[in-house]
């Protein structure tokens, strides 16, 4: 299956073919590992920072969620004490 961003930019194999052609001339057989190597940390780091965001929030959420609840049952319990 092809990937979606292929499909999004409309690319045939023979254009795919192309692109890959002139990024070997232009980096070489050795820089393409490096630099493939560079993109995966770099696309692992931005990953990792937005999970950790994403945790981060819910976190936030969760402690407000326990407050609201926190302060339901004082409001409840001064209720019944009135």
């Amino acid at each position: 299956m092809i990937h979606p961003i292929f499909l999004f930019l409309n690319l045939g194999g023979g254009e795919i073919f192309f692109i890959l052609l002139v990024v070997l001339m232009l980096f070489g057989a050795k820089k393409i590992p490096e630099f493939a190597r560079g993109l995966g940390k770099g696309i692992r780091q931005f990953k990792d920072a937005t999970d950790n965001i994403q945790r981060d929030i819910q976190d936030s959420v969760n402690d407000i969620k326990k407050d609201v609840d926190i302060n339901r049952q004082l409001r409840e319990e001064n209720k019944k004490e009135d």
